[in-house]
């Protein structure tokens, strides 16, 4: 560690340098903060599409029992091969408060209504419709936490690298630079001293 000298211009070099520091230190807890915010409401949705996700589910393997239980499972089976699609999405590469996450975007939605799936929609029970609507809200609702997660990962991740520059800024590099302060401070002041007595002293015997 470089040795300070003792000078009133280092002195004040180092209290613009404790100046600069507590600058950073409030610009950094205002971006954690707006970060957390960000953070809170990326993670309300991601909270609401998991239970969705579980409610659609459910209620959708239950409505497929029951339309097994109607055609059979032989036309069920032959209806998932001709409803059989590739759902295409594309990864975009998106940035927000400065940091890159990837986000999920597809042209075509995976829910389809009714009359364009490609089979006879008319003689099929209501219960394979909606439990077909259902598995097909069930992947929409997986796309949007993908995106959710790619987020939130991201968001969470900025937030403990800032928190741990706040804590060196506060708990190290600050109370080091006020600890020279205050010694070259004690110094100046000492050495001032000494010389008015020394002045005092100097007067006394003229």
């Amino acid at each position: 560690m470089a040795v300070i000298h003792p000078t009133r211009t280092n002195l004040l070099n180092l209290k613009e340098k404790a100046e600069s520091v507590k600058n950073s230190i409030s610009i950094l807890k205002a971006r954690r903060q707006a970060l957390i915010k960000e953070f809170l409401e990326t993670v309300m949705p991601l909270l609401r599409s998991r239970e969705e996700i579980r409610r659609l589910y459910g209620s959708s393997i239950e409505k497929l029992s029951l339309s097994k239980g109607h055609e059979g499972i032989e036309a069920i089976e032959s209806i998932s091969i001709t409803t059989e699609k590739a759902l295409t999405v594309e990864i975009k590469e998106k940035t927000l408060w400065g940091l890159d996450y990837k986000e999920i975007t597809y042209s075509e939605s995976p829910i389809k209504k009714p009359e364009e799936r490609p089979y006879d929609y008319v003689s099929s029970t209501d219960h394979l419709e909606e439990s077909l609507q259902g598995f097909e809200r069930v992947i929409e609702a997986m796309l949007e936490i993908a995106n959710f997660e790619s987020k939130i990962k991201r968001l969470a991740e900025e937030i403990l690298k800032t928190t741990r520059r706040i804590r060196v800024l506060e708990e190290r590099i600050l109370p080091e630079l006020k600890e020279k302060i205050k010694n070259i401070e004690n110094y100046l002041f000492e050495r001032e001293r000494e010389a008015f007595y020394r002045l005092k002293r100097f007067k006394e015997r003229t």
